[in-house]
């Protein structure tokens, strides 16, 4: 018997619990801000749990580029802003709520 989703009982090959969180998720913003150094780091808010994770990950492997996330934050070394957006878009979160700021 194949394993089963915990959440919504379908065998894992069929889970869409990973899309209705994503379409679920309030409100992402993307801004950057300067650190030191005048150097920039963009900054991505509103991912919670391991979806934060995980987003980070592929994120900073896309763009190529060094990073951290902690406290519901992400962190991305350089002005990314642009290349976020639209990898978020790849990843599959909605446009309507992704904020670039």
């Amino acid at each position: 018997m194949p394993d089963m989703c915990p959440r919504c009982g379908l065998p894992k090959e069929l889970c869409v619990c990973d899309i209705l969180d994503r379409e679920a998720t309030k409100r992402i913003k993307v801004y950057k801000a300067k650190a030191k150094f005048r150097k920039y780091v963009t900054i991505v808010e509103g991912l919670t749990g391991d979806e934060l994770e995980r987003t980070a990950k592929q994120l900073k492997t896309k763009l190529a580029c060094g990073g951290t996330y902690k406290k519901g934050v992400i962190e991305l070394q350089g002005d990314h802003i642009d290349s976020v957006k639209s990898e978020l878009l790849i990843l599959g979160f909605p446009e309507s709520s992704i904020d670039v700021i």
